[in-house]
């Protein structure tokens, strides 16, 4: 099991100082990044595939405070927490993605809305906004769901759109 606090140089403790570990991530995601090493050969351009992927995941489990106590506490105890937390991704995934579905599906059922609006002639000024609360959402959970997926590991050829970097 990677430690994650030698990931970032930390010493195995529960404060942290949240600024000097984004700094520190910044750092070490430049480093890593895939395409940083697209000229390197397939060995190499796995290797920092899997430091990238080694340090979101080590990232994200330490810059939030409960996810880094049951890191820790996985980590002392010697359990591998990659597969505690695999599940609860996945559900967690799920969720989200059913809610986008759902917000789209609000988002289609407002057409008979819309049209009943405009054949009104009322004024659609609020339907509009509704619209784009929607589709604000769905982009969210969207950036979301993605996340979850690399973060999982499993976005070979995905939807994955590259964005904030």
């Amino acid at each position: 099991m990677s430690d994650y606090f030698e990931v970032f140089g930390l010493p195995r403790k529960l404060q942290v100082d949240l600024e000097a570990l984004q700094r520190r991530f910044y750092e070490l995601s430049r480093r890593h990044h895939p395409d940083f090493h697209q000229g390197a050969d397939a060995a190499a351009q796995a290797q920092a595939l899997e430091a990238s992927a080694l340090v979101n995941r080590a990232y994200r489990a330490l810059r939030d405070p409960v996810a880094r106590v049951q890191y820790l506490i996985a980590l002392e105890e010697g359990r591998e927490v990659r597969e505690e937390t695999t599940g609860r991704l996945r559900a967690e995934r799920q969720r989200l993605e059913n809610r986008r579905r759902a917000e789209e599906t609000a988002l289609i059922a407002a057409a008979t809305e819309w049209d009943a609006a405009v054949d009104a002639g009322q004024d659609r000024a609020p339907l509009l906004g509704r619209f784009k609360q929607r589709l604000a959402a769905r982009a969210y959970l969207g950036t979301v769901i993605d996340d979850l997926t690399q973060a999982l590991g499993e976005d070979e050829g995905s939807h994955v759109a590259h964005r904030r970097h």
